[in-house]
């Protein structure tokens, strides 16, 4: 009998999970909280000292004149610092687990228009990258599809809860990965002619889709109701403008071109997306006025014969340019280190205070969430984290985490293998 590979991963790695203990992570638990004795940063209003004052799954309070009600719990947060929880503005999170085995990736779908596809409806609430990200003060991430034209719909999430819809934090947006023709690195010996030819031949396609949408929409205004079509009503929100359209550009001539396409197609709200080069066109995207979401800042150049921290400098070039600029992890394991991400950026040139809004109220702005998630106000949901230090340096520990009014306990897979080696008994037979 003959077993197909995904098979024998599963086989093999269900037989190593029953020697290893389950990831059981406790119970997060609800109530009213008193952060006290605490430096305070609330990114945009500057440094507060003194207590935060968590009721209801809302900032009620915070600053030196606070009353703590009665019952709360207390913690002391003397010698530490509070900050709004991080937000991740692309990665795979929640729809990748295992990336040899095809079964545990739920990011890609078949075929090149499927935007009614929904990352929220593929989201795994008990995927093992979820406590691990969070402990790092990760606490909300754009999932996002992948591959195709439109490969689905992408959903922010906060990185708690039993079900996707528990999980959802607001937010969904259409992906287009704007088209682009590249040359093969090995064995491609198409001309210049035939690549533009089949960039116009990708770029005609994706016109075409889009003037069905516009259609639909325009059907469906004059009290007709049009022939059921998954994919032009799940456009159709973009198109009337309730949606975000998330464009996928990364070379600085794709840049462009989308730039172009969303100012001729008068696209009502648009995000670039990925935007490796966008140091190059970092003017165009600021005199467009179009938001980013770059990244990952932790990455090779896009060429051989450019320095090799261009990737690391690009967000601040185009902040420098003017550009409103969130950053992302585009990751699903690695999106722990979005802090670090942005560490890297204000090494090499992005403004420190710029950097620390790319990963907390620039994108909740850019979602539309601001009112609810990117800094900590009284009124705003209680989704933060209590550190040791700045928390864009390795050495910083969060030791406390707060997503929507929920104390997380700071435990994952990572945590669980550090501590049963800590101190090994190796118990060695004779």
């Amino acid at each position: 009998m003959k077993y197909s590979l995904s098979i024998i991963c599963i086989i093999a790695i269900s037989a190593l999970s029953l020697s290893l203990p389950a990831q059981i992570v406790g119970k997060a638990e609800r109530g009213t909280f008193a952060l006290t004795n605490a430096t305070i940063e609330t990114v945009t209003n500057g440094t507060v000292q003194g207590t935060v004052i968590i009721q209801n799954g809302k900032i009620t309070a915070l600053g030196n004149n606070v009353t703590i009600p009665a019952g709360a719990k207390t913690i002391d947060c003397a010698g530490k610092f509070i900050y709004p929880g991080l937000i991740d503005g692309g990665t795979r999170v929640g729809l990748s687990e295992v990336s040899s085995v095809s079964l545990t990736q739920d990011f890609a779908e078949i075929g090149e228009l499927t935007p009614q596809m929904q990352a929220l409806t593929a989201v795994n609430p008990n995927a093992t990258a979820i406590p691990v990200t969070r402990v790092e003060g990760v606490t909300t991430a754009l999932t996002m599809p992948a591959n195709g034209l439109f490969p689905g719909t992408a959903a922010l999430i906060n990185l708690v809860g039993y079900t996707p819809d528990q999980m959802y934090a607001g937010f969904k947006g259409v992906v287009l990965n704007f088209p682009s023709v590249r040359r093969r690195r090995f064995g491609d010996n198409r001309t210049e002619e035939e690549l533009k030819k089949e960039e116009e031949k990708q770029l005609k396609q994706l016109n075409e889709i889009w003037e069905q949408a516009q259609l639909y929409v325009n059907i469906a205004k004059s009290g007709t109701q049009p022939d059921y079509n998954p994919e032009m009503e799940a456009l159709a929100p973009v198109v009337r403008g309730e949606m975000a359209l998330l464009v996928e550009a990364n070379r600085y001539n794709e840049i462009e071109s989308a730039i172009k396409w969303i100012q001729e197609k008068k696209v009502p709200k648009a995000v670039l997306t990925g935007v490796a080069e966008g140091w190059r066109v970092a003017d165009k995207i600021a005199k467009a006025n179009i938001p980013v979401i770059t990244g990952p800042v932790i990455a090779v150049p896009t060429r051989a014969s450019d320095r090799y921290d261009k990737a690391y400098a690009n967000p601040g070039l185009m902040q420098k340019a003017g550009v409103k600029v969130a950053l992302r992890t585009n990751s699903a394991e690695n999106a722990r280190n979005l802090p670090f991400n942005a560490g890297f950026a204000v090494a090499y040139g992005m403004d420190k205070a710029a950097a620390l809004r790319a990963i907390t109220i620039t994108p909740a702005e850019i979602f539309g969430v601001a009112d609810r998630l990117g800094s900590i106000e009284v009124g705003k949901d209680a989704t933060l984290f209590v550190c040791t230090g700045d928390p864009l340096e390795t050495s910083t520990q969060v030791v406390h985490l707060i997503i929507d009014g929920w104390e997380v306990p700071l435990e994952s897979r990572h945590i669980q293998l550090y501590q049963e080696f800590l101190d090994r008994q190796p118990g060695l037979k004779k």
